[in-house]
């Protein structure tokens, strides 16, 4: 290679700084992660190419075989790894090299405990594996020329990891990638064949490509060291756990163990292997739904694509795995998957796979369960309004926070509620809160705890969306206690039990709704409550208030809509306000009792300082009134 003039030298996004002095300084207990992920990375440069020649053959020079070299150096104390792939222009260098192109940078920076394993742990699953080079070498040099490109094209990147990179131009005779370690004083194990042909066989004995190892600039001893076989075309009996822990670790850049995996092949009118795994951890860009996800897409053995989306819906997005498929064209395009009428019955039966894994790990493994749903629990509930037909499979998956649940743990299932409950209960009921304090103490249980009555205890922010969709589980329909009128009585929702009013009650009913006609839609006395002094209630068709918030931060109206106000005529607050007869303090007195309402219920008030000005006023008042009545 002869060097051209065009040299730079740039400073690192201030992101990469943090993370390098992060890479140099605190994670030394797994230092070998290093060679796992450039390995990873020349194995997926290699996809690339091989993808990229289905349409360019001409990209493939000289017609040699896709492979990655690891070539020791004792006397340099260099450690290279070596690919033949699709390789990286100058451009893209300074892109993938010199920031890192993640909208979470900032997040996996948050994310960081101090503790190194976890801590180390992180680097896979945030897409920066590259700078895990740093921890053992002292100086990092990557030449590379894109297939495609003419020798004269070729570019090479050089950083020692404090904080700058130069990047110039050179002459470079094959294309692929060549990354460079000068390895430190304390990673002489690196050095060591033996050491580097077990971390091989250990992290990278699935990848498809022959892995070989080299000695000292000897071509003539390269030692193929890993199977280069596809793990998921191997038959089931022959693959240990531990290979198939080591796979998803692999291609979900992932260092933690996946909690439950499927392999299956389909054979007959379809044909399709897949590996599907769910892993113990989210993703830091769970909740950004255009962000890459999706399986590895492979048709027959040829790598297409690895953000297939097409072939599971998208509250499946945490999902890991391969999908290998004969049915579909080498040439498939984007386009072609969503026309393919194989897509839509891969999808089909790869949802309903998924699904049944969940099942599964739920009944023989609940610890593993409980980790599952705590990690994927909201995005599981999307499906109750994206897929109709698996809804009742969702529904046997959901778990809930409950008014029997220990803490605000969600631990119980609507197979357990109607376990537990009475054989003639007519309803699950559910309440909807800001938070599960607010739902746990809420005046709506009153009524269900004297009757020993469970109800569901919703605080999430999708909650009330998702049961718009979820009406009835095993004949029984689910009730919203936060609505309607309701009568216990008998647990007849449609006819509530009418109670006849007396002349005093319904005098104070009149009142209550004349001084607060613009704030509520009706007043009437409630058989919810046994100690609160109040409590608001929407009517049935009314949006809740998780929904106005979600209308609200997409930028839409909610429809115009007043709550009802139910009292407790038997609580001594309310037969003071029964009693009073200055019409200006029964007002204010009428205001702190909604007031009050609403604060139960977790909520902000529109006008927190006429709320204390009103409080105040009565305050004082009531101390005036004292001091008028001593002697």
């Amino acid at each position: 290679m002869s060097e051209s003039a065009a040299t730079e030298t740039r400073g690192f996004q201030a992101e990469v700084k943090q993370l390098l002095h992060l890479m140099v300084h605190s994670l030394y207990s797994n230092r070998e992660i290093f060679l796992r992920e450039l390995i990873s990375n020349a194995s997926d440069a290699n996809d690339k190419l091989r993808f990229a020649a289905l349409a360019r053959p001409e990209l493939l020079e000289n017609a040699a075989e896709l492979e990655i070299r690891v070539a020791l150096d004792a006397d340099e104390r260099t450690l290279r790894v070596v690919d033949n792939g699709i390789g990286m222009s100058r451009a893209d260098v300074i892109e993938q090299l010199g920031t890192i192109a993640h909208s979470g940078t900032g997040r996996f920076l948050e994310g960081l405990s101090g503790d190194e394993l976890k801590d180390s742990q992180l680097i896979g699953q945030f897409g920066v594996g590259f700078y895990s080079a740093f921890i053992v070498a002292e100086r990092v040099e990557v030449v590379s020329r894109r297939a495609g490109d003419p020798p004269s094209q070729g570019v090479r990147w050089q950083s020692d990891g404090q904080g700058e990179y130069s990047v110039e131009d050179c002459e470079c005779d094959s294309y692929g990638t060549t990354v460079t370690l000068k390895l430190k004083p304390d990673a002489d194990e690196y050095l060591d064949a033996t050491r580097i042909r077990a971390l091989i066989r250990k992290y990278s004995d699935h990848i498809a490509f022959p892995v070989r190892l080299q000695g000292k600039d000897d071509a003539t001893e390269l030692e193929t060291v890993n199977r280069a076989k596809a793990l998921w075309a191997r038959p089931r009996g022959e693959i240990e756990a531990s290979e198939y822990i080591e796979f998803y670790k692999h291609i979900a850049h992932d260092f933690s163990e996946p909690l439950v995996w499927s392999h299956n092949r389909v054979e007959g009118k379809r044909e399709y292997t897949s590996l599907l795994y769910i892993p113990a951890t989210a993703p830091f860009d769970l909740w950004n739904r255009e962000s890459p996800r999706g399986v590895k897409l492979y048709v027959q053995r040829v790598f297409i694509t690895d953000q297939a989306t097409q072939f599971l819906p998208l509250y499946l997005r945490f999902v890991r795995g391969v999908l290998d498929s004969s049915d579909l064209s080498l040439n498939v395009s984007r386009e072609l998957l969503q026309e393919d009428s194989a897509v839509t019955a891969i999808r089909s039966a790869l949802t309903k796979r998924v699904l049944d894994m969940l099942s599964r790990l739920a009944a023989e493994d609940p610890d593993k369960y409980r980790t599952c749903w705590e990690q994927f629990g909201l995005v599981l509930k999307e499906g109750l309004g994206e897929d109709l037909g698996n809804r009742d499979k969702l529904a046997r998956l959901l778990r809930f926070n409950t008014t029997r649940s220990d803490g605000a743990a969600q631990d119980r299932s609507l197979a357990d509620y109607l376990a537990s409950a009475a054989e003639d209960q007519q309803a699950i009921y559910f309440l909807l809160a800001d938070t599960p304090q607010a739902a746990r103490s809420s005046p709506h249980l009153e009524a269900f705890r004297e009757r020993n009555i469970e109800v569901l205890l919703l605080s999430d922010r999708l909650d009330e969306w998702a049961m718009q969709y979820l009406t009835e589980f095993d004949g029984k329909p689910l009730r919203d206690i936060g609505r309607g009128q309701l009568d216990l009585a008998n647990e007849q929702e449609s006819e509530p039990v009418s109670v006849e009013l007396d002349k005093e009650q319904k005098h104070l009913l009149k009142r209550l709704k004349r001084g607060l006609r613009e704030q509520v839609d009706e007043v009437r006395l409630s058989n919810r409550l046994k100690e609160s002094a109040a409590c608001i209630v929407l009517g049935d068709q009314d949006l809740g208030y998780q929904m106005r918030e979600l209308l609200k931060a997409a930028g839409q109206e909610a429809p115009a809509s007043l709550p009802s106000l139910e009292i407790n005529y038997a609580h001594p607050l309310i037969q003071r306000l029964a009693a009073e007869q200055d019409s200006a303090r029964f007002d204010r007195l009428a205001g702190l009792v909604l007031d009050q309402a609403v604060l139960a219920e977790g909520r902000q008030l529109e006008d927190p300082a006429g709320f204390v000005r009103r409080l105040n006023e009565l305050l004082l008042e009531l101390d005036r009134d004292q001091a008028k009545s001593s002697p």
